[in-house]
Formats: structure tokens, sequence, C-alpha cells
């Protein structure tokens, strides 16, 4: 877990955050053991920046790979921060609802949830069958 917490708490110091001044970092585990990371990236206007876990995801696929094992999240608040709503059914495109993820913050202060705690009636394949 530590070199999961370490690439989110590095990656955030990345972050493109201009007009909120709110640093996140994410880092997600895969099957193979890799770690991939990601940071928030603003944008004037403010619909198009992207989540710090979206970034981390897209790693992720550009690697190759597709299997999440673990999440962490982390961000300069008084409390830990939870991954957006869009971002929670993004993880859960990659990992299974006992998935444990972890939001943190820079002071230190844990918060773990597995994903089907985060996302109860996740939206998933099985959705996209015909009906009979």
């Amino acid at each position: 877990m530590s070199a999961l917490r370490d690439a989110a708490v590095a990656v955030r110091e990345n972050a493109h955050a201009p007009y909120s001044d709110f640093q996140v970092g994410a880092a997600i585990a895969t099957e193979s053991g890799a770690i991939y990371a990601g940071c928030n990236v603003e944008n004037v206007a403010y619909p198009q920046g992207t989540c710090a876990e979206a970034g981390a995801i897209a790693a992720m696929v550009a690697a190759g790979e597709r299997q999440i094992t673990a999440v962490y999240v982390v961000a300069g608040s008084a409390m830990p921060v939870t991954p957006c709503g869009g971002c929670r059914q993004k993880l859960a495109e990659f990992a299974s609802g006992g998935v444990a993820v972890t939001m943190a913050t820079t002071g230190g202060i844990e918060q773990v949830m597995t994903m089907a705690e985060l996302l109860p009636g996740a939206f998933g394949p099985a959705h996209m069958e015909p009906s009979s």
C-alpha cells in the first residue's frame, strides 16, 4: 500500500489546478503489480477538466492493462475526498465490487471503502444485454 500511496502523493504535486487550487492525486494498482498514477488537470472551461482517477485509468489502459486491484486517492482537504460520481463509474469499469478504494488527506487521514460501497447498483455490462 505504501507504493500506491507514494505514487498518489507524488503525482498530486503535478496537478494543474490554477482555478480551484485543489490538487488531487490518484494511483491504481493492477493484477500485474504495476501502478499507474494521474492528477487532476483543470481547464478554464471548467467541465473540460480531467479528474485524477480518469488520468490514472487512461495511463493503465494505454499500457494495455484492464483490471484494477486497488485505488488510492489523496487531496489537500480536511477530510478524505471520495471520487466523484463519474469517476466511480469509470473505476467500476475496471474494478470489481470488492476492490478497496483508499481516500486520504495530505495530513494522513485515510478512509477505505470498497467499490460496491462507493457505487451500489453500478451500471455494468449485464445492463447492455438485450431483454428476452
